[in-house]
């Protein structure tokens, strides 16, 4: 037997990070952003953060679709359109795998910073991480998506009050 066994936290958080990575990846990201552990929240059924998602019409291909659409948005700030340009989604596989992107630390760190140990982090601490961004793809995807941010952060913060780990 390991001296070393993970925490639920420790698994729950090795999956995001890894899950994330391949978002990145299939978005042809060389960094994993906040929107890339989104989407990886969204991809865990049954978690309580999935679960608060998914009440507010955040499933995963809703995320995304949110995503392309603060996309296409922001090309559209500048006058580009991605059907003129042949724009695609995602680009082709990467060389090496993505690292962790300054959005996606800023988003890991906010989570931790809530809690004074480690051993009381839950991995709705990730998601809220994440919804506290007051600028950038993820504040403004749920934007164009019609979420009320404030209303899904109370959730999310119950959900942790609640000490529900799930």
């Amino acid at each position: 037997m390991s001296m070393f066994t993970m925490s639920t936290f420790d698994r729950y958080l090795h999956t995001i990070i890894t899950e994330g990575a391949v978002e990145a990846q299939r978005h042809g990201s060389a960094t994993v952003e906040a929107q890339h552990l989104l989407l990886a929240v969204t991809a865990q059924e049954g978690t309580a953060p999935q679960r608060v998602l998914a009440s507010a019409g955040l499933d995963h291909q809703a995320v995304r679709a949110a995503l392309d659409r603060e996309f296409d948005h922001s090309l559209s700030t500048v006058g580009v359109s991605r059907a003129s340009f042949g724009i695609p989604l995602s680009s082709a596989t990467l060389r090496r795998p993505p690292t962790m992107g300054a959005t996606g630390k800023l988003a890991l760190d906010r989570g931790f910073a809530l809690v004074s140990r480690k051993k009381d982090l839950r991995p709705a601490h990730v998601l809220l991480g994440i919804l506290l961004a007051e600028v950038g793809t993820v504040p403004r995807a749920l934007a164009l998506a019609g979420v009320d941010r404030t209303d899904l952060l109370t959730r999310v913060r119950d959900i942790v009050a609640n000490d529900d780990i799930g």
